[in-house]
């Protein structure tokens, strides 16, 4: 989990260095999205195996969700980063 999260970060810092390239910004902002994804995963596997609270999760879900609407905001409005 900790991976995938870290991931979403440095993958929003390439696609922004990548900005003047459409299609890398969007692919970068795609495999951000993607990490974000595997990330939740990870979520529902703590809470599964009850190693977090189902208030942790709540929390820590909505941010995820959070993210994603964020990251498919910059995909579907790319040209306000350019």
């Amino acid at each position: 989990m900790r991976r995938s999260s870290r991931s979403v970060c440095s993958s929003v810092g390439e696609a922004y260095k990548k900005r003047r390239y459409p299609n890398h910004f969007i692919s970068k902002l795609t495999d951000a999205d993607m990490e974000n994804g595997e990330t939740q995963v990870w979520l529902n596997v703590a809470l599964a195996c009850r190693y977090i609270t189902i208030e942790t999760f709540a929390a820590l879900d909505s941010k995820c969700e959070e993210i994603s609407k964020l990251l498919n905001f910059m995909i579907n409005n790319r040209a306000k980063f350019a």
